[in-house]
């Protein structure tokens, strides 16, 4: 197999999209639409047709960089500020992560639900549920513990980063490999210029967008 064939198909998630339902069926129904003679199989079209959607969307996805994709109003919290104003700060947004940064605007770090949940004993299943059914079987709220912390206290750190430049497949790689769903977008000092989401990369052409 050469390397172009290769990369093509070497972003996790192998494009699900690309496996559409496609019957023999369909495929003679589509080649008899199409005027002449054409000299291949239905299973023949149907693994050239897998072929090269996974080389479309990953030349897409080659092509656009960070900056092309990012969202530049940025929502960001200061390491001290507390537990309570980060989650509300979210809640607020609709925002499931929020980096910290610095008086410079240097990523510190990142919060996510996830670390929320983390710290709420939700460490084997972090979710929601998870927090609820921890509810449901102890006294109190499992959410106290975190009334005195702040937001370098819930933070993951350091920081996974991507640059203006990165191609949106790298990211997308980063995305399924560190198993997170949003990064934060620095520049050439490492001052945090914009962010990234599995959304944004979804809005691509192709891709849904």
């Amino acid at each position: 197999m050469g390397e172009e064939q290769k990369a093509a198909g070497d972003i996790p998630g192998e494009f699900p999209f690309c496996e559409i339902l496609m019957g023999e069926q369909d495929v003679m129904e589509a080649m008899r639409e199409i005027p002449g003679y054409l000299d291949i199989t239905p299973s023949d079209f149907q693994e050239v047709y897998r072929h090269a959607c996974r080389h479309a969307v990953r030349r897409i996805m080659q092509a656009a960089k960070a900056r092309d994709i990012m969202t530049r109003d940025v929502l960001s919290v200061g390491p001290d500020l507390s537990a309570k104003e980060v989650a509300r700060a979210m809640a607020s947004k609709g925002i499931a992560g929020v980096p910290v940064v610095d008086a410079q605007g240097l990523v510190l770090g990142v919060i996510s639900e996830k670390d929320f949940f983390r710290l709420m004993g939700a460490s084997e299943f972090p979710n929601f549920m998870a927090v609820v059914a921890r509810c449901l079987t102890e006294k109190g709220c499992v959410a106290f513990p975190l009334r005195e912390k702040r937001a370098k206290d819930i933070m993951s750190s350091p920081a996974i980063t991507v640059g203006e430049e990165t191609p949106a497949v790298e990211i997308a790689r980063t995305f399924t490999q560190k198993r997170i769903n949003r990064v934060p977008v620095v520049d050439k000092d490492g001052r945090i210029v914009g962010i990234v989401s599995r959304a944004d990369i979804l809005k691509l052409p192709f891709l849904g967008g």
